[in-house]
């Protein structure tokens, strides 16, 4: 009884929304107790509160909390699994040549109708549509969005998400134009993904840092948990597609084949692999504790050297590593600062810790 008693008293109160506040925590050895220091702890306010503070429109606000409530829905979906009946594949394919995961068409169809209900977005464009879609002509904004980044994982129960990004509509283009989402990185008014895991979490961005928020499911809004994600400069961690070594640029292969010399090479240290196979995971592992990301460019298919999307993956992902203090680059220019050509662009991907990025750079400038 003794046992449970201490049990209950370090678990969370679900009603309150915070941590338990236990006068003592227990290492390994039951009879040594340590001292509990408490760590800072972040307000938990709510979502709209916080971007009124930054000076957000009120209407890019609500914008965004439409997002989110599509992405609840996905949230429980996702959770219900095969309950729901929404696992497998379906026998179409997307504009990117993949195979669709029932989850894909259902996150998609969820995100489209509800961003395009709320008045305010001239049109979107999503990975897994072939062309735009116009919404109200006098709409203030546009809206690109990868459904379910990482669908590949959903009948594995593993990581999954959901990545967006907004810009200002182009006065004067016509709503179904695609042209008037050409726009570089630098032009995005908000970026984010919502990451389906053990709990749901929002990396978001308005261009003032980096904030996390986590999924209340007791009243049904994200609350903030963490105020400012500072991402170290330095780290020992990298994700990268091994399976791929051998289609790499000679750059690409020099800088691996240093890191997994470890302590006797070059590096001086060793390193830690990492690759869930998602890139909303593998990014929100680096916000949360440094890293280094990179899907390069390979010769495995020469039609499609690159394999990531500029608009629906790379630039909102850069958004968030570059307002947390990292780097993002294709290995020879900043991924923000590219024109787009086509809505459907890929580009090379190279993001995380500022001084590892900066060192990967090296080996493709030799």
């Amino acid at each position: 009884m003794q046992f449970l008693a201490r049990f209950f008293k370090l678990w969370p109160d679900p009603m309150s929304g915070r941590p338990a506040e236990p006068s003592q925590k227990f290492n390994d050895d039951r009879h040594s107790p340590q001292p509990y220091i408490k760590q800072k702890e972040t307000p938990m306010r709510r979502l709209a509160p916080v971007l009124r503070q930054d000076g957000v429109d009120t209407d890019l606000i609500a914008l965004i909390k439409t997002i989110l409530a599509a992405c609840k829905e996905i949230s429980f979906r996702v959770g219900q699994g095969a309950l729901a009946g929404v696992l497998g594949s379906t026998l179409d394919e997307n504009i990117q040549g993949e195979t669709q995961k029932k989850l894909d068409v259902l996150a998609n169809e969820l995100l489209k109708d509800m961003i395009l209900e709320t008045g305010v977005v001239k049109a979107i464009s999503s990975e897994e549509e072939d062309n735009t879609v116009a919404g109200n002509p006098q709409g203030r904004y546009l809206v690109t969005f990868d459904p379910l980044d990482g669908s590949s994982n959903t009948d594995i129960n593993s990581l999954i998400g959901t990545i967006f990004s907004i810009l200002p509509a182009q006065a004067g283009l016509d709503a179904a134009d695609p042209a008037q989402f050409l726009q570089p990185g630098t032009a995005q008014l908000a970026a984010g993904y919502v990451l389906y895991g053990p709990s749901t979490m929002l990396a978001l961005t308005t261009g003032k840092g980096t904030r996390l928020y986590t999924l209340d499911k007791t009243y049904g809004g994200f609350l903030l948990t963490q105020e400012e994600v500072a991402i170290p400069s330095v780290t020992a961690e990298f994700a990268i597609n091994m399976s791929n070594q051998r289609y790499w640029q000679p750059g690409m292969q020099a800088y691996v084949d240093d890191l997994l010399l470890g302590k006797a090479g070059p590096r001086g240290k060793n390193f830690n692999m990492r690759w869930i196979a998602a890139m909303v995971g593998d990014v929100h592992r680096i916000l949360c504790r440094g890293g280094i990301f990179m899907y390069p460019t390979d010769n495995k298919d020469p039609n499609k050297p690159d394999k990531l999307r500029l608009m629906y993956e790379a630039n909102p992902m850069s958004f968030l590593v570059e307002q947390s203090g990292g780097a993002s680059s294709t290995g020879y220019q900043r991924i923000m600062d590219i024109q787009p050509v086509d809505i459907h662009q890929r580009v090379a991907v190279i993001l995380g810790s500022k001084h590892e990025v900066d060192s990967c750079l090296k080996y493709h400038q030799a």
